[in-house]
C-alpha cells in the first residue's frame, strides 16, 4: 500500500512525507486518458458489472460469419457477431464434444456448414435454445481442452468470440482421466524491494506480511488435489505491475490473487477487503482513492508508458475480455470474503471494484485482498502473527475450492467426476469414499468439503480416480 501522501526514498525505501500533489497534474490526466481509451477499445464503458450485463442481454446479437485457421497445438474458431453475446461452453465425453451456449443470439441457417470437417472437428452442429438462444455443438476425434474470450470492435473487425480448441495430448494417453490438469493459481504478494508498501507504527513492512502469508497460501493450495499454486513474488525484490501480470499469464494461471496490507491516516481503521477490477472508475471514492495508491509504484518507478502506441499495453488492450473475467472475479471474491469473515473482521460487506493495474490480466479471474489495516496497531500485531497468517491463508484456500468445485476450467481434475451420489442420513465421508473406491482426500478435494459434517440430500461429485 502506498499512500497517496507518500513518496518512496530510492536509496533507504522508506516513506517520508511530501505534498499530496507529488504527482504531475499532466501525467494524472494522461493516465485517466489512457484508463478511459482501455474502457473504450474494451467495449466495456459501464463502471460496474450489473450494468455491463443488463446492457448485453437487452438486445439479441447475431452471427455474421465463422472463420477457422490453425495454430501451433490448437485450432481457433471466431464468430463474428454484430453485438456482444454471453456465452458459456463445457465438455462432454463419450463420444468427445465441445458445446457452446450464445445467450439471445441467432445465426443463419446453414452458416456451421462452411466450417469443413478436419482431423479434430468431425462435424458442427447448431440449434436454437429457449427459443432464443443459440447452442453450437463441436464433434471431435479427440479431447480437447476448450478457451473462449471476446474481443471488442478494432478497425474494421467488429466483435469477435474466439473459441480455441487446445489439443490436449500428443498420444492416446490423451483420454486418461487422471492426466486431467491442475487449477492454477498465481499468488501476487504484493510490493517488494525498493517499495515496501505501506509501513505500520512499529515499523512492519506490507512487503514483507504479505510475502509470509502468499508463502502460506501457497503451502495449503498445494496440499489440495487439482489445484497448484506459483508465486509471482518468492523473494524480496521489486516488480513492475505489468511484470506480474506477465509472470501469470505464462503459467497459464486460472486465477490471479494479489495480496497487500491496507493503510489509512486514521489508525481505528480495521478490517478485511477484497476488489475486483472495475474498467470506468470505481464502485466507491474509497475504492477509487485506493487504486491511485496501488498503481503509484508504477508511477514513481516509470513501469507504465502511457502512450497507446506500446506494443505491451496494444496486447493487453485487445487481449482483454473484461466482461467475463470482471464476473468470474466477483464470484470468487465473493467466496474469499464469506470466510474471511471468519478470521477478520469485513471493512467492507461486497467485494469492491477498482481500477488496480495488477488486476488487468488479459483473460485472468483477478483479486486483490487487502488482509487488514497495518496502520491499525492490533491488526499490526496480528499481520506479523504466524497463527494469524496460516488463518488467513487457510480461509482464502477454502473460498478458492469452494468457487472452482462450481466452476472449474474444462479439461482440470476439478472439473471432472465419474458420478455424483446424494447423501442419506447416517452416511459419513469415509464410508462413501470406500463405497466408491476412491481416497476420501479426494472426495474432499472434489468437493471442497472442510469439516466433517454433511447434510442428508446434500449432492457430492465422485473425482476420477
Amino acid at each position: 500500500m502506498i499512500q497517496r501522501g507518500d513518496a518512496i526514498d530510492y536509496k533507504q525505501g522508506r516513506g517520508a512525507k511530501l505534498p499530496i500533489s507529488f504527482e504531475p497534474e499532466s501525467m494524472e490526466n494522461n493516465r485517466r486518458k489512457f484508463l478511459k481509451s482501455l474502457a473504450g477499445l474494451s467495449g466495456l464503458a459501464a463502471s460496474a458489472v450489473p450494468n455491463i450485463v443488463a446492457a448485453r442481454v437487452s438486445s439479441g446479437a447475431t452471427v455474421r460469419d465463422i472463420r477457422l485457421s490453425k495454430k501451433n497445438g490448437y485450432l481457433r474458431l471466431v464468430f463474428d457477431l454484430d453485438g456482444i453475446a454471453e456465452h458459456s461452453i463445457f465438455t462432454l465425453h463419450g463420444p468427445e464434444r465441445v458445446v457452446l451456449d450464445l445467450k439471445k443470439v441467432s445465426m443463419p441457417h446453414g452458416m456451421v456448414d462452411q466450417i469443413q470437417a478436419n482431423s479434430l472437428i468431425r462435424s458442427i452442429r447448431s440449434g436454437v435454445r429457449n427459443d432464443k438462444d443459440l447452442r453450437v455443438v463441436f464433434d471431435l476425434s479427440k479431447t480437447v481442452t476448450p478457451r473462449s474470450f471476446l474481443l471488442a470492435p478494432s478497425g474494421k473487425s467488429g466483435h469477435r468470440l474466439v473459441i480455441d480448441l487446445h489439443d490436449n495430448k500428443k498420444s492416446s494417453a490423451r483420454t486418461n482421466r487422471s492426466q486431467k490438469r491442475d487449477v492454477i493459481i498465481a499468488i501476487d504478494a504484493g510490493h517488494g524491494g525498493r517499495d515496501p508498501g505501506a509501513t505500520g507504527r512499529s515499523g512492519t513492512h506490507e512487503k514483507t506480511v504479505t510475502l509470509q502469508i502468499a508463502k502460506r497460501l501457497e503451502g495449503y493450495i498445494n496440499k489440495q488435489k487439482g489445484m497448484k499454486a506459483v508465486l509471482i513474488r518468492k523473494n524480496d525484490r521489486f516488480m513492475r505491475l505489468r511484470e506480474r501480470i506477465r509472470k501469470a499469464r505464462d503459467n497459464h494461471a486460472d486465477l490471479m490473487i494479489s495480496l497487500h496490507a491496507d493503510s489509512f491516516p486514521d489508525p481505528r481503521a480495521r478490517g478485511s477487503s477484497i476488489y475486483a477490477l472495475s474498467v470506468d472508475g470505481a464502485s466507491s471514492e474509497t475504492a477509487r482513492l485506493l487504486a491511485e495508491k496501488e498503481n503509484a509504484a508504477d508511477l514513481l518507478f516509470g513501469d507504465v508508458s502511457l502512450a497507446v502506441e506500446d506494443q505491451m499495453v496494444k496486447e493487453v488492450l485487445f487481449d482483454l475480455s473484461l466482461t467475463g473475467t470482471i464476473e468470474s472475479s466477483l464470484d470468487i471474491g465473493s467466496e474469499i470474503l464469506g470466510q474471511i469473515k471468519s478470521v477478520n473482521r469485513v471493512h467492507k460487506k461486497k467485494v469492491q471494484q477498482a481500477g488496480f493495474a495488477v488486476l488487468k490480466a488479459p483473460n485472468i479471474p483477478s483479486v486483490l485482498l487487502e488482509t487488514a489495516f497495518i496502520s491499525n496497531p492490533r491488526e499490526e500485531k496480528n499481520l506479523r502473527s504466524a497463527a494469524h497468517q496460516k488463518k488467513v491463508a487457510k480461509a482464502i484456500t477454502r473460498g478458492v475450492g469452494k468457487y472452482f468445485v462450481r466452476k472449474a476450467p474444462p479439461g482440470t481434475w476439478l472439473a471432472s467426476s465419474n458420478s455424483e451420489y446424494s447423501v442419506n442420513s447416517g452416511d459419513d465421508l469415509k464410508t462413501i469414499a470406500a463405497n466408491h473406491k476412491v481416497s476420501e482426500k479426494d472426495l474432499r478435494a472434489r468437493n471442497a468439503l472442510y469439516a466433517d459434517n454433511l447434510m442428508a440430500g446434500q449432492v457430492l461429485k465422485i473425482p476420477v480416480s
